[in-house]
């Protein structure tokens, strides 16, 4: 292999490396610190949720630039054709369920929870109420996908770090 084919590889993977820790890391960081710092921190369950909700469209920002930089690797590795970094199906599957999971809480979700928690933070009453439970019907699919793509992070640390092995002649 050449020297600067080499290098370009080795950002590729480092790249992909840090998206994916990115991407893993930053959702592990919201669930287990800054949720529960949030709901014993604020005052009230408006105030917390409106922090969240604003907390969650930023980790999105960064799940957006992970995802294009996770495409953009595996598409530059596969290009390459070199073995010691080839592009498993398995991999291919699970950055794809990813970016679609994604994709789909990004794009029609988090904008209809975020609505539906704009007019609950905003009604009054048994309205409140009624909005506040619609609210929470939506976010539960949303909080389920963030848990899948959790797990789907993890299982993709574990499919590149197998192939690394396998790759430096160790039997995974």
């Amino acid at each position: 292999m050449r020297r600067a084919a080499h290098w370009g590889l080795v950002c590729c993977l480092t790249l992909e490396w840090l998206a994916l820790g990115l991407w893993v890391g930053g959702m592990a960081v919201l669930i287990g610190a800054v949720i529960p710092a949030v709901f014993n921190t604020f005052g009230g369950q408006d105030s917390g949720g409106l922090f969240l909700t604003r907390a969650f469209e930023g980790y999105q920002r960064f799940v957006m630039v992970a995802a294009v930089v996770l495409s953009a690797g595996v598409c530059y590795r596969w290009w390459t054709g070199e073995p010691a970094v080839a592009v498993s199906r398995w991999e291919l599957i699970v950055v794809g369920v990813m970016i679609v999971i994604a994709g789909v809480i990004m794009l029609a979700l988090h904008p209809k929870a975020a609505a539906l928690q704009a007019q609950a933070f905003a009604a009054q009453g048994d309205a409140k109420k009624a909005a506040l439970e619609s609210f929470f019907r939506v976010l539960m699919p949303i909080r389920v996908l963030y848990s899948v793509t959790l797990a789907l992070g993890v299982l993709l640390m574990g499919i590149k770090a197998a192939w690394s092995l396998r790759s430096d002649g160790v039997s995974a």
